[in-house]
């Protein structure tokens, strides 16, 4: 049994995913970050970082004392590797999906959610541009990387080969576009890729 704890967020769903695709039983502990539940002593023994998710396998690969792991793409590894799916094994192809599993969390992610605070969250300023810089800033770096990922999909089905723990990295950072000032019709390779890989039950069960 695995413990993912959770908030319905892109870094959640990511996890859900997954878990969901690999069929591996799991219990959800809700961690309400509007509540501050982050920050409670007992998730930051999981988690330092007071950020979800993480996960507690209970029945880990070669058995033992039950491991956590904490960063959504430490975690989508870590899955992978205890099941063998949705990373290749191969060296190329290996690094072709880590490669981009890293470029969601370096770039997409971190990017994506300045965008969302600019544009729904922030405070209003005095004068109004302060609040427009950042929102065109990173609305403007949001709308680079959606291009740097059409063109990617421009000749192919998924990210990095075959669907991999990349396609459930950035297809949860894809769904909320409208709050990142984009609009997918302006990516019709990137669209495509998003209506498909939605229509997987693992992806379509997130709501």
């Amino acid at each position: 049994m695995i413990d993912l704890y959770y908030w319905p967020t892109p870094n959640g769903w990511k996890i859900s995913i997954m878990l969901e695709e690999c069929g591996l039983p799991y219990r959800l502990v809700p961690v309400n970050i509007g509540a501050g539940d982050q920050f409670k002593p007992e998730f930051l023994r999981i988690s330092p970082n007071n950020r979800m998710p993480a996960i507690v396998d209970h029945e880990p690969p070669g058995g033992g004392e039950l491991v956590s792991v904490f960063e959504s793409g430490a975690i989508l590894q870590y899955l992978a590797e205890k099941t063998g799916k949705f990373l290749p094994k191969d060296l190329r192809g290996r690094y072709e999906v880590l490669q981009w599993l890293n470029w969601q969390m370096g770039g997409l992610g971190p990017m994506a959610g300045q965008a969302g605070h600019f544009n729904l969250y922030a405070p209003q300023f005095t004068p109004a541009e302060q609040l427009a810089y950042g929102q065109q800033r990173y609305s403007n770096e949001v709308n680079r990387l959606f291009g740097v990922l059409n063109k990617r999909l421009a000749d192919r089905p998924f990210v990095a080969g075959d669907y991999s723990v990349a396609d459930m990295a950035i297809w949860p950072w894809i769904v909320g576009y409208k709050n990142f000032g984009q609009k997918l019709d302006d990516f019709p390779n990137l669209k495509t890729w998003f209506v498909e890989t939605g229509k997987r039950p693992a992806s379509d069960r997130q709501w």
